[in-house]
C-alpha cells in the first residue's frame, strides 16, 4: 500500500528537529540522499512549510525547491528600482493548506473570475489554470497525491477570486489527515526528542 511504503520512508530516515519561534521544525534524511525540511505551527500543527533538496548528478546539493508555503523573493537588492516593481506585479504561487484542503493561491491576477479556467488533466495527473486572454497559464501536481499513488478527483477541485488572487481548492479525501500527515505519526518520537526539548532551551544548533 503505497501509504505505509511513504510512512515507512519517512520512519527510515534521519531526523532532526528543533523548537523555535512558536514552529516545530522537522529535517528528513532519506536513505537514497533526498532531504525534507517541514515546519508545523506548534499549537494547531499546521503545515507552514515543506521543501525537498536532492543531489545531483555530480553528487552536489542542489537548491532547495518549495512545495508549500510561501516562495520567498531573492535578488530583489541587485535590481533598479524599476524592476523591482515589475517583478513584484508578477503572479506569485504558493501553497497553503487548509484543515479541509490542499491549497494554492495566486496573487496579482487582476482580471474577473468568469477568464479563468480551471480542470483537471487526468492523464498527466495535474491541476491547469488558463485564461481566456491567454494572459496566464500554469500547471501544476499534488505531490502528496502522487506519493501514495491516489487519484485526482474532479469533483474535489474548485476555485474563487478575490483581491486580485485566484484561489484554487481540492478537498481532502476522508481519510486523508487520519493515514497521510507526517506528523501525526511522528509526533511520539518528537515529543520525546531529547534534541528537540535541548533545542527549545537553549535556541538552534550548528
Amino acid at each position: 500500500m503505497a501509504v505505509t511504503s511513504w510512512l515507512e520512508s519517512l520512519r527510515a530516515a534521519e531526523k532532526t528537529a528543533l523548537l523555535q519561534d512558536g514552529k516545530r521544525m522537522v529535517h528528513y534524511l532519506f536513505p537514497d540522499g533526498k532531504e525534507m525540511a517541514e515546519e508545523y505551527d506548534e499549537k494547531t500543527s499546521e503545515l507552514l512549510v515543506r521543501k525537498w533538496r536532492v543531489k545531483n548528478a555530480l553528487g552536489a546539493l542542489g537548491q532547495w525547491q518549495l512545495e508549500v508555503g510561501e516562495p520567498v523573493l531573492s535578488g530583489a537588492g541587485s535590481l533598479g528600482s524599476e524592476l523591482i516593481k515589475e517583478s513584484n506585479a508578477n503572479p506569485i504561487f504558493m501553497r497553503k493548506d487548509t484543515k479541509t484542503s490542499f491549497q494554492w493561491r495566486i496573487r496579482n491576477l487582476p482580471y474577473p473570475k468568469d477568464v479563468y479556467s480551471v480542470s483537471v488533466a487526468q492523464k498527466e495527473r495535474c491541476v491547469i489554470v488558463r485564461t481566456t486572454n491567454k494572459k496566464y497559464y500554469k500547471k501544476f501536481s499534488i505531490p502528496d497525491l502522487d506519493r501514495h499513488q491516489l487519484p485526482l478527483d474532479d469533483s474535489a477541485l474548485s476555485f474563487a477570486h478575490a483581491n486580485c488572487t485566484l484561489i484554487i481548492s481540492v478537498r481532502f479525501a476522508q481519510t486523508w489527515h487520519q493515514e497521510e500527515l507526517p506528523l501525526p505519526h511522528l509526533l511520539p518520537w518528537l515529543q520525546a526528542s531529547q534534541a528537540l526539548v535541548s533545542e527549545a532551551k537553549g535556541g538552534p544548533g550548528g
